[in-house]
C-alpha cells in the first residue's frame, strides 16, 4: 500500500529505513530538490519510510490511461481478477487515482451515469461518469444536428441518450414502426391485419442516429432504409431516391465483441456492414456518413484527450499530461484506433492538423499530447493461441479485415506496442516505463 507522508506525520507507525534512506526523516528542501521528478524510485525494499516518501514526493504525473472495458475489465457482467489488481496500484491510500484515467467503451446501450455506477461497483471505487466516454458521447460536437428531428436506432435507453448528447427531437424506431405499421412486414405475427391510412401529420424525419445494435434488426434495417429512400417521409414513396441522402451519424464500429461466451459476439459493426450492403444495392451507391464515432476514430480519441486533460486541472496536476496508454482487447478497434492516434499526433506535431473523412472532424488545436502507445491483452477479443494475421496466406489471399469500410487496412496499425497478459501486467509495465513505483 502507499501510504501518503501527511499520514505519518499525524501517527501512523512506520520503522526508519537503512541508514542514508530519504525515508527516514523527513526530507530537506535540498533532498526534495534533488528528488524531484523521481516518482518513487531508489526505494528500499520493505522500508515503509520510503513507500511513505516516494508517495509523498511523487512528481506531478505527466502520462493517463486510456481503459478499454469489455474483455480488459469486465467479461460479460463478471470483473476480471487483473483488473481488481490493477487498480490497488492505481490508487492511492485514500482511494483516488495517482495518474488521469478514461475509460473508453464502444458500448453505447446505458446511460453515462449508469456505466459509471456500474464500473464503480464493479472495480471499488468511485468512477464518475465523466471519466466514462461511450461509443457515442463525441456526437456532443455534432452541434448542427442537434435541433433537427433524427430517427434513432439502438436499445436500451435511446431517447435519453439522444437528449444528453443535445438531440432536441428525435423518434425511435418503435414510433415509426407505430405510426405507419405498414413498413414492418417481416414478422407474420406483427403484420397489421388491415391497412390504415398513413398519418398526414408525421413530421419529416431530417437524419438518422445509429447509437448501437437493436434488438430486432430486420425492422430497423428496413425502417432506416424507408427513411433514407424517401428523404425522410416514410409514408411517401419516390421515384428516385435521393442523393445525397440524409445525414447519417453511426457510433461503434466493432464488428465482434467479447462476453461470457467461448467465441466473440456480433457487435454494431455487423448491423452497419448490413445496413451499408442494403443500400449499396438498392440504390448502386454507397451510403455516406457525416460522422463515425467510437474507436478507432480519431474524434473519440480526441474527446479522450479532452477529458484526461479536464480530469488533470481538477486534481491540480500542474504537469502536462505527454503520454497516453490505451489498454484494449480488440486488436481492430483499440491497437488500430491507439496507433491511428499517435499518427495523427506525430502530424499535428510536424505538419498541423488537417479535416479527416470517416473517422470525425480533425481541428487544430494546442495539446501537449506526444504520443498514444497501444497495449493488447490477451483477456478478451485477442488470444495469443490466434495471433492477428497482417500477412497474406498461402495462395496470396489477403487476411481478413474486420475493420469498417471507410477504415483502410494497414498491417503497422495493427501492431500493438505491447501485449501482455491482462490489465494489471499493463499497468506494471507502463509505471516501470515512466519510472513510477508499484
Amino acid at each position: 500500500m502507499i501510504f501518503n507522508y501527511s499520514a505519518a506525520s499525524r501517527g501512523l507507525r512506520t520503522r526508519d529505513g537503512p541508514p542514508g534512506c530519504p525515508g527516514s526523516a523527513p526530507p530537506s528542501a535540498g533532498a526534495l530538490a534533488a528528488r524531484t521528478g523521481c516518482a518513487g524510485r531508489q526505494v528500499a525494499p520493505g522500508c515503509a519510510g520510503c513507500l511513505i516518501f516516494s508517495a509523498a514526493w511523487e512528481s506531478p504525473p505527466t502520462f493517463g490511461f486510456l481503459l478499454d472495458i469489455d474483455g480488459v475489465l469486465v467479461r460479460g457482467h463478471r470483473v476480471i481478477p487483473a483488473a481488481l489488481e490493477a487498480f490497488r496500484r492505481l490508487l492511492d491510500s485514500q482511494g483516488q487515482l495517482r495518474v488521469p484515467v478514461v475509460f473508453v467503451t464502444n458500448a453505447g446501450n446505458i446511460l453515462q451515469h449508469g456505466k459509471a455506477q456500474e464500473l464503480s461497483a464493479l472495480l471499488g471505487f468511485k468512477v464518475e461518469p465523466d471519466q466514462v466516454i461511450l461509443s457515442h458521447s463525441p456526437m456532443k460536437l455534432f452541434s448542427q444536428y442537434h435541433r433537427r428531428r433524427m430517427l434513432v436506432s439502438g436499445q436500451g435507453p435511446l431517447v435519453e441518450n439522444a437528449r444528453a448528447l443535445g438531440f432536441e427531437n428525435v423518434v425511435t424506431v418503435d414510433e415509426l414502426r407505430a405510426a405507419f405499421p405498414v413498413l414492418d412486414m417481416v414478422d407474420l405475427q406483427r403484420r397489421p391485419k388491415t391497412t390504415p391510412l398513413p398519418p398526414s401529420d408525421f413530421p419529416a424525419i431530417e437524419g438518422v442516429l445509429l447509437l448501437g445494435e437493436p434488438v430486432r434488426w430486420e425492422t430497423s434495417l428496413q425502417l432506416i432504409m424507408d427513411v433514407l429512400l424517401s428523404n425522410g417521409n416514410p409514408g411517401t414513396g419516390l421515384a428516385t431516391a435521393p442523393y445525397p441522402h440524409l445525414p447519417v451519424l453511426a457510433s461503434n464500429m466493432d464488428l465482434l465483441w467479447m462476453a461470457e461466451a467461448k467465441m466473440p459476439r456480433f457487435g454494431h459493426g455487423t448491423f452497419l456492414l448490413c445496413l451499408e450492403t442494403i443500400y449499396q444495392k438498392v440504390t448502386g451507391k454507397e451510403l455516406r456518413y457525416e460522422g463515425l464515432m467510437g474507436k478507432p476514430s480519431i474524434l473519440t480519441y480526441q474527446y479522450a484527450e479532452d477529458l484526461i486533460r479536464q480530469q488533470t486541472e481538477r486534481r491540480g496536476w500542474v504537469a502536462p499530461i505527454q503520454n497516453l496508454y490505451a489498454v484494449g482487447d480488440n486488436p481492430m478497434s483499440d491497437v488500430y484506433g491507439a496507433n491511428l492516434f499517435h499518427q495523427y499526433l506525430q502530424m499535428v506535431k510536424h505538419d498541423g492538423a488537417q479535416e479527416l473523412g470517416a473517422g470525425g472532424l480533425w481541428k487544430q488545436r494546442p495539446s501537449a499530447t506526444q504520443s498514444c502507445t497501444s497495449i493488447l491483452v490477451c483477456t478478451g477479443v485477442y488470444s495469443p493461441k490466434v495471433p492477428v494475421s497482417t500477412e497474406p496466406a498461402q495462395g496470396g489471399e489477403e487476411p481478413p479485415f474486420h475493420g469498417h469500410r471507410d477504415f483502410r487496412f494497414s498491417q503497422e496499425l495493427m501492431e500493438a506496442s505491447h501485449i501482455v497478459h491482462d490489465v494489471d501486467e499493463a499497468v506494471q509495465l507502463v509505471f516501470h516505463k515512466e519510472g513510477w513505483a508499484l
